[in-house]
């Protein structure tokens, strides 16, 4: 039996018996799969403490039982380092700065249900991988605001540029524009090239969905990461002057189309920050995140720092009851 220690501000936490190798730390693993599925439902996120993990080759076998079915990791947004064997970095995004919560690739139609974590190197301060879980974000909210996301869905529009955020060559993986615009059109989203070559997307997605074995609704979305009022006034205030109110990089809003504001934006950002937990890193500690029930964010941190990350069970929206069905039209 699996003994969880559940702390007010930090998830829920099991120490491993001791096992002489990694061998034995696996076979833990799978004999206990059930409860920690459990665990899993239940809280959103497990933190696993004393397996013997130490290299990435570690975590592909811990994934291997986890999260065996590999999801591809498409539409990217954010850099990450290559480890092999669909091991990945956490986002390469400079130490000073904070990542906001977000359930990974909510905008795309075929998503990771798991998500593994894995820490190789612990930072000497800070750099902690908190989490939110998202039926309380959704809870949360003014009945308003989680109206709007059941009723409207959420947009996102994205200006790839070679400067700030991926080029769109990096994100789709291709050199060839007519693979980005196939890709656009199986999988609902518009998109439009400038004259400088520059591509524009725009995709709506659901605000909410449900569970596909709880059933239960959660908050699932990427609407307060990347919206410009998510962002410090000063860096907002440069970008839309560099690009344009039109042209940053990421935006997001409602589907309904009216003004999203600064007081919307805040709203969002409450509830995720009083739905938070988080653990410190200590090295071999491995955690486990439902994606669906939770999002996920990244603290500051000084020192070196190398959390290593796998994502799999591939979920499809359609399977999740959407509130809202992505678009399907294309008009370009």
């Amino acid at each position: 039996m699996v003994t969880w220690e559940l702390n007010p501000g930090r998830p829920a936490l099991a120490h491993v018996p001791a096992v002489a190798d990694l061998a034995e730390g696996t076979a833990w693993l799978r004999a206990h799969e059930a409860e920690l599925t459990a665990a899993l439902h239940e809280h959103g996120t497990i933190f696993l403490r004393g397996l013997p993990v130490a290299a990435t080759e570690d975590v592909a076998a811990v994934r291997d039982v986890l999260i065996p079915e590999p999801t591809p990791y498409r539409e990217k947004a954010t850099p990450r380092s290559d480890f092999g064997n669909g091991v990945f970095s956490s986002t390469d995004l400079a130490a000073a700065l904070p990542i906001r919560m977000h359930n990974e690739n909510s905008y795309t139609l075929t998503f990771p249900g798991r998500l593994l974590f894995a820490c190789l190197v612990a930072p000497e301060t800070g750099g902690a991988t908190p989490t939110a879980d998202v039926r309380k974000v959704l809870a949360a909210l003014p009945p308003h605001l989680a109206e709007r996301g059941r009723t409207s869905g959420w947009t996102l529009n994205r200006s790839y540029s070679e400067y700030v955020s991926l080029p769109w060559r990096t994100a789709f993986a291709t050199e060839e524009p007519a693979e980005v615009e196939r890709y656009c059109r199986e999988n609902g989203i518009t998109w439009e090239w400038l004259e400088d070559g520059t591509l524009r997307t725009s995709q709506l997605r659901p605000a909410t969905i449900h569970h596909p074995h709880t059933g239960e609704e959660a908050w699932f979305n990427h609407l307060a990461f990347w919206n410009e009022w998510s962002l410090d006034p000063d860096i907002r205030e440069a970008m839309v002057e560099e690009f344009g109110p039109d042209g940053l990089p990421f935006n997001t809003g409602f589907g309904d189309g009216e003004p999203f504001t600064r007081e919307d934006a805040d709203a969002l950002n409450a509830a995720y920050e009083a739905a938070t937990v988080r653990e410190a890193w200590q090295v071999g500690d491995v955690m486990l995140v439902d994606n669906v029930l939770c999002a996920h964010g990244r603290d500051p941190y000084r020192g070196d720092r190398k959390i290593a990350v796998a994502m799999g069970r591939p979920v499809d929206v359609l399977d999740c009851r959407p509130s809202v069905l992505p678009t399907t039209a294309v008009a370009a």
